[in-house]
């Protein structure tokens, strides 16, 4: 199982150096790596700090600057150990319920659900990888059905 380690020094300097070393040797057969990469994040907070991860700034410029190298990352993250709900909580603008759990943006999750499924289907489809069922299961998980007929617009059958 990849998996990438972060520092806080590595994070506070927005270093993607610890993913590249991941992600890079993942690149000859990315398709056999789908959902295999996970994150171990070493980012100590001040005794007393509520926040989590996703809340603190300089961890989410990380994850921003990893998706603007790898905008199809989501395809390599392990989504049974939780990496693609935090990938997208660094990603999308939320707040925590301690009873509800991560409550995203309704609009800006809608425009990363699209973002994303936009992206991953031209990337997949650039390494002949079958998309529509992975893109669907990608946006139920994040509380989106999308349609079969909306691949069919998107593809021109």
């Amino acid at each position: 199982m990849p998996v990438i380690h972060l520092s806080a020094d590595q994070i506070n300097a927005i270093d993607l150096s610890p993913a590249l070393a991941v992600i890079e040797p993942l690149l000859s057969e990315v398709a056999s790596h789908e959902q295999t990469v996970q994150f171990a994040i070493d980012y100590p907070l001040e005794a007393g700090d509520p926040r989590e991860l996703p809340e603190v700034p300089e961890v989410r410029l990380w994850f921003i600057r990893l998706d603007a190298l790898y905008p199809w990352l989501p395809f390599l993250l392990d989504w049974k150990a939780g990496e693609f709900a935090r990938y997208t909580a660094m990603l999308v603008p939320h707040q925590f319920h301690p009873k509800d759990g991560i409550q995203y943006n309704p609009e800006a999750l809608e425009i990363y659900v699209m973002h994303k499924t936009f992206g991953l289907m031209i990337w997949m489809q650039q390494q002949g990888i079958e998309g529509k069922s992975r893109l669907k299961a990608m946006t139920q998980m994040l509380g989106y059905e999308i349609e079969d007929d909306f691949f069919d617009l998107l593809t021109g059958k």
